[in-house]
């Protein structure tokens, strides 16, 4: 799931198999995961997609979304992106008030720029290698430090801090499905595109996060030259 955002945001890379030293087990894990995600989430997402208006998934994206800018604006912190850092919570200010909890996004229309930021994107800047890329059941692709950020990320989410499980496991059931409703134009692409769709998933999520932590401006690297 999370993978299919990485082919619409990034490119590929030619040649990441260096990164990849486990690839027999990513592979068994990648294929659990598209089983699991062609049997029930997908046909759940189609479902959601098909009775909820399009104002309705919108507004739950932004809801989201408005939880995400501050978990932000603190990674900007930890970077030394004061400014970026300053718009975030600022974002998140104006949508949590005037946007009514986040369910509108005024801030964008104001102007203020979205930013994409998380603590495996805070520990690259720190210096931490990447480690081997692997992949993860129900999470998909990471590298090492992105799976340790994920940790962190976890921990930090405040739907994960709802004190009441149902509320909790509503909440994430609900941004799960509202977010693989939103990928679902991206299958076919990389179904057309993809003569090996692990390959062709695993490439562009390299490339897409080393783009990241280095704000579009990466130093070049022979893994993907």
């Amino acid at each position: 799931m999370a993978a299919a955002v990485t082919v619409l945001t990034g490119g590929c890379a030619t040649t990441a198999n260096g990164k990849d030293p486990i690839e027999g087990f990513n592979r068994a894990v990648f294929a659990f995961n598209e089983g699991l995600d062609s049997v029930v989430i997908r046909p759940v997402a189609k479902g959601y997609e098909f009775v909820t208006p399009d104002f309705v998934r919108t507004g739950v994206g932004n809801f989201f979304g408005n939880i995400a800018d501050a978990l932000i604006a603190v990674n900007n912190l930890l970077q030394g992106k004061g400014i970026e850092a300053a718009s975030d919570a600022g974002r998140f200010f104006v949508n949590s008030t005037v946007g009514i909890l986040g369910l509108f996004d005024v801030a964008t229309e104001w102007g203020m720029e979205k930013h994409e930021e998380d603590f495996g994107q805070t520990f690259g800047r720190w210096g931490m290698d990447t480690g081997a890329y692997v992949v993860l059941p129900l999470f998909g692709p990471r590298n090492v430090r992105d799976g340790v950020g994920l940790v962190f990320d976890m921990a930090a989410d405040p739907v994960g801090h709802v004190s009441d499980p149902s509320s909790r496991n509503a909440l994430t059931a609900l941004r799960l499905v509202n977010d693989r409703a939103g990928l679902l134009p991206a299958d076919k692409i990389i179904d057309e595109a993809a003569l090996d769709k692990y390959s062709y998933l695993r490439d562009a999520y390299l490339q897409r996060r080393r783009n990241l932590v280095f704000d579009g401006r990466p130093p070049k690297d022979p893994d993907f030259e």
